[in-house]
Protein backbone atom coordinates (compact mmCIF):
# COMPACT_ATOMS: atom_id res chain seq x y z
CA UNK A 1 0.00 0.00 0.00
CA UNK A 2 1.31 3.38 -0.24
CA UNK A 3 1.62 5.94 1.68
CA UNK A 4 -1.47 8.60 1.49
CA UNK A 5 -1.43 12.33 1.75
CA UNK A 6 -2.47 13.76 5.14
CA UNK A 7 -5.51 15.13 4.00
CA UNK A 8 -7.77 16.49 1.00
CA UNK A 9 -7.86 20.19 1.29
CA UNK A 10 -10.70 21.08 -1.24
CA UNK A 11 -13.32 23.42 0.05
CA UNK A 12 -17.00 21.45 0.06
CA UNK A 13 -20.40 21.87 0.88
CA UNK A 14 -21.99 18.60 1.40
CA UNK A 15 -21.26 15.71 4.14
CA UNK A 16 -19.46 12.62 4.37
CA UNK A 17 -21.02 10.10 5.80
CA UNK A 18 -19.64 6.74 7.12
CA UNK A 19 -21.31 3.59 8.05
CA UNK A 20 -19.76 0.14 8.98
CA UNK A 21 -20.63 -2.68 10.59
CA UNK A 22 -19.61 -6.46 10.65
CA UNK A 23 -21.12 -8.78 7.78
CA UNK A 24 -24.40 -10.01 8.97
CA UNK A 25 -25.20 -6.90 10.93
CA UNK A 26 -27.80 -5.82 8.55
CA UNK A 27 -25.78 -2.57 6.94
CA UNK A 28 -26.59 -2.94 3.67
CA UNK A 29 -30.05 -3.52 4.38
CA UNK A 30 -30.25 -0.28 6.32
CA UNK A 31 -27.85 1.37 4.01
CA UNK A 32 -31.02 1.09 1.35
CA UNK A 33 -33.45 2.23 3.64
CA UNK A 34 -31.84 5.42 4.07
CA UNK A 35 -31.03 6.32 0.93
CA UNK A 36 -34.79 5.71 0.04
CA UNK A 37 -35.85 7.91 3.02
CA UNK A 38 -33.64 10.80 2.43
CA UNK A 39 -33.30 11.95 -1.21
CA UNK A 40 -30.49 14.72 -0.37
CA UNK A 41 -28.15 11.38 0.72
CA UNK A 42 -26.02 9.59 -2.16
CA UNK A 43 -24.06 6.33 -2.49
CA UNK A 44 -20.59 6.46 -3.18
CA UNK A 45 -19.59 3.84 -6.04
CA UNK A 46 -16.61 2.05 -5.64
CA UNK A 47 -14.33 0.24 -7.60
CA UNK A 48 -13.81 -3.38 -6.66
CA UNK A 49 -11.57 -6.33 -7.91
CA UNK A 50 -14.35 -8.98 -7.22
CA UNK A 51 -16.64 -10.31 -10.34
CA UNK A 52 -20.08 -9.28 -10.58
CA UNK A 53 -23.03 -10.76 -8.42
CA UNK A 54 -26.56 -11.44 -10.49
CA UNK A 55 -28.45 -8.58 -10.36
CA UNK A 56 -24.94 -5.76 -9.86
CA UNK A 57 -24.34 -3.33 -13.20
CA UNK A 58 -21.31 -1.57 -13.59
CA UNK A 59 -21.15 1.94 -13.02
CA UNK A 60 -24.45 1.63 -10.65
CA UNK A 61 -23.41 -1.02 -7.65
CA UNK A 62 -19.37 -0.38 -8.19
CA UNK A 63 -16.83 0.11 -11.11
CA UNK A 64 -15.89 -3.57 -11.54
CA UNK A 65 -11.45 -3.50 -12.47
CA UNK A 66 -9.07 -5.87 -12.80
CA UNK A 67 -6.34 -6.27 -10.06
CA UNK A 68 -3.78 -4.99 -12.52
CA UNK A 69 -5.71 -1.98 -13.30
CA UNK A 70 -6.82 -1.52 -9.26
CA UNK A 71 -2.94 -1.28 -8.37
CA UNK A 72 -2.52 0.86 -11.00
CA UNK A 73 -5.05 3.44 -9.72
CA UNK A 74 -3.24 3.05 -5.99
CA UNK A 75 0.37 3.80 -7.60
CA UNK A 76 -1.67 7.02 -9.11
CA UNK A 77 -3.10 7.93 -5.62
CA UNK A 78 -6.14 7.58 -6.81
CA UNK A 79 -7.99 6.72 -3.61
CA UNK A 80 -9.49 8.16 -0.53
CA UNK A 81 -9.67 4.73 0.92
CA UNK A 82 -8.73 1.59 -0.39
CA UNK A 83 -8.95 -1.95 1.81
CA UNK A 84 -9.15 -6.05 1.30
CA UNK A 85 -11.52 -7.27 2.76
CA UNK A 86 -12.73 -11.39 2.22
CA UNK A 87 -9.86 -11.64 -0.71
CA UNK A 88 -11.07 -8.91 -2.75
CA UNK A 89 -9.79 -5.52 -2.97
CA UNK A 90 -12.03 -2.27 -2.74
CA UNK A 91 -11.61 1.48 -3.05
CA UNK A 92 -13.31 4.72 -2.91
CA UNK A 93 -11.60 7.36 -5.47
CA UNK A 94 -10.80 10.67 -4.54
CA UNK A 95 -12.36 12.30 -7.66
CA UNK A 96 -16.00 10.85 -7.17
CA UNK A 97 -16.31 12.19 -3.30
CA UNK A 98 -14.62 15.52 -4.61
CA UNK A 99 -17.17 15.67 -7.44
CA UNK A 100 -20.29 15.20 -5.05
CA UNK A 101 -19.70 17.09 -2.00
CA UNK A 102 -18.33 19.80 -4.11
CA UNK A 103 -21.66 20.14 -5.72
CA UNK A 104 -23.45 20.76 -1.77
CA UNK A 105 -24.89 16.77 -1.71
CA UNK A 106 -24.39 14.50 1.13
CA UNK A 107 -22.47 11.22 0.11
CA UNK A 108 -22.33 8.19 1.93
CA UNK A 109 -19.02 5.97 1.72
CA UNK A 110 -20.78 2.18 3.15
CA UNK A 111 -17.05 0.47 4.11
CA UNK A 112 -14.81 -1.36 6.54
CA UNK A 113 -13.14 0.12 9.64
CA UNK A 114 -9.99 0.16 6.99
CA UNK A 115 -11.35 2.64 4.94
CA UNK A 116 -13.32 4.05 7.52
CA UNK A 117 -9.55 4.85 9.09
CA UNK A 118 -8.25 6.07 6.09
CA UNK A 119 -10.55 8.49 5.17
CA UNK A 120 -11.26 9.64 8.25
CA UNK A 121 -7.17 10.71 8.21
CA UNK A 122 -7.44 12.80 5.25
CA UNK A 123 -11.20 13.90 5.12
CA UNK A 124 -11.36 15.02 9.01
CA UNK A 125 -14.87 16.54 9.41
CA UNK A 126 -16.41 12.91 8.30
CA UNK A 127 -19.20 11.83 10.31
CA UNK A 128 -18.51 7.68 10.70
CA UNK A 129 -21.61 5.49 12.48
CA UNK A 130 -20.54 2.06 13.48
CA UNK A 131 -23.46 -0.74 13.32
CA UNK A 132 -23.21 -3.21 16.02
CA UNK A 133 -25.86 -6.45 16.30
CA UNK A 134 -27.54 -7.50 19.24
CA UNK A 135 -25.33 -10.29 20.33
CA UNK A 136 -22.52 -12.57 18.40
CA UNK A 137 -25.17 -15.43 18.35
CA UNK A 138 -27.61 -13.14 16.70
CA UNK A 139 -24.99 -12.39 13.93
CA UNK A 140 -24.29 -16.22 13.67
CA UNK A 141 -27.86 -16.86 12.99
CA UNK A 142 -28.28 -13.97 10.41
CA UNK A 143 -25.50 -15.46 8.42
CA UNK A 144 -26.47 -18.71 8.69
CA UNK A 145 -30.47 -17.86 7.85
CA UNK A 146 -28.65 -16.39 4.20
CA UNK A 147 -28.44 -20.15 3.32
CA UNK A 148 -25.40 -18.93 1.06
CA UNK A 149 -22.23 -19.52 3.09
CA UNK A 150 -20.57 -23.04 4.01
CA UNK A 151 -19.69 -23.69 7.64
CA UNK A 152 -16.42 -22.52 7.03
CA UNK A 153 -16.97 -19.62 5.43
CA UNK A 154 -19.46 -18.92 8.51
CA UNK A 155 -16.66 -19.23 11.15
CA UNK A 156 -14.30 -17.35 8.72
CA UNK A 157 -16.94 -14.56 8.75
CA UNK A 158 -17.77 -14.58 12.79
CA UNK A 159 -13.63 -13.95 13.44
CA UNK A 160 -13.52 -10.99 10.88
CA UNK A 161 -16.23 -9.94 12.53
CA UNK A 162 -14.91 -10.33 15.94
CA UNK A 163 -12.14 -8.36 14.59
CA UNK A 164 -14.36 -5.74 13.02
CA UNK A 165 -16.54 -4.81 16.62
CA UNK A 166 -13.06 -4.42 17.82
CA UNK A 167 -12.72 -1.20 16.11
CA UNK A 168 -15.77 0.63 17.42
CA UNK A 169 -14.26 3.29 19.34
CA UNK A 170 -12.90 4.79 16.19
CA UNK A 171 -16.55 5.72 15.79
CA UNK A 172 -18.69 8.71 16.24
CA UNK A 173 -21.78 7.04 16.30
CA UNK A 174 -22.64 3.57 17.60
CA UNK A 175 -25.74 1.71 16.60
CA UNK A 176 -27.76 -1.15 17.94
CA UNK A 177 -29.44 -2.98 15.01
CA UNK A 178 -31.50 -4.68 17.28
CA UNK A 179 -35.10 -3.04 15.72
CA UNK A 180 -34.78 -2.34 11.93
CA UNK A 181 -36.90 0.60 12.21
CA UNK A 182 -35.98 1.61 15.18
CA UNK A 183 -32.17 2.07 13.75
CA UNK A 184 -33.17 3.62 11.08
CA UNK A 185 -34.66 6.38 12.88
CA UNK A 186 -31.22 6.68 14.55
CA UNK A 187 -29.49 7.09 10.90
CA UNK A 188 -31.55 9.60 10.16
CA UNK A 189 -31.74 11.68 13.46
CA UNK A 190 -27.62 11.21 13.23
CA UNK A 191 -27.96 12.77 9.54
CA UNK A 192 -29.67 15.69 10.80
CA UNK A 193 -27.71 16.63 13.54
CA UNK A 194 -24.31 16.39 11.61
CA UNK A 195 -26.01 18.65 8.81
CA UNK A 196 -26.56 21.20 11.27
CA UNK A 197 -23.50 21.51 13.01
CA UNK A 198 -22.50 25.24 13.48
CA UNK A 199 -18.95 24.48 10.85
CA UNK A 200 -21.52 22.91 8.12
CA UNK A 201 -23.76 25.48 8.49
CA UNK A 202 -21.47 28.45 8.44
CA UNK A 203 -20.33 27.06 4.85
CA UNK A 204 -23.82 26.30 3.53
CA UNK A 205 -25.16 30.01 5.48
CA UNK A 206 -22.35 31.96 4.65
CA UNK A 207 -24.19 35.10 3.30
CA UNK A 208 -27.05 34.90 5.70
CA UNK A 209 -24.50 35.04 8.87
CA UNK A 210 -22.65 37.95 7.23
CA UNK A 211 -26.03 39.95 6.27
CA UNK A 212 -27.45 39.14 10.06
CA UNK A 213 -23.84 39.79 11.92
CA UNK A 214 -22.34 42.56 9.48
CA UNK A 215 -22.39 45.66 12.13
CA UNK A 216 -23.92 47.90 9.51
CA UNK A 217 -26.75 45.41 9.68
CA UNK A 218 -30.02 47.44 10.77
CA UNK A 219 -33.21 46.40 11.65
CA UNK A 220 -36.51 48.43 9.51
CA UNK A 221 -39.48 48.97 11.29
CA UNK A 222 -41.03 47.79 14.45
Amino acid sequence: MTDLPSQVSSPVAGTLFIVSAPSGAGKTSLVKALLRHDQDLHLAVSCTTRAPRPGELDGVHYHFVDDARFEQMVVDGAFLEHATVFGHRYGTTVAAVRDVLARGRDLLLEIDWQGARQVRARWADAASVFILPPSLATLEDRLRGRNQDSEATIAGRMAQARDELAHYPEYDYLLVNDDFDQTLRGLLAILVAERLRRSRQQTRLGGLLAELTHPSSQVIGG
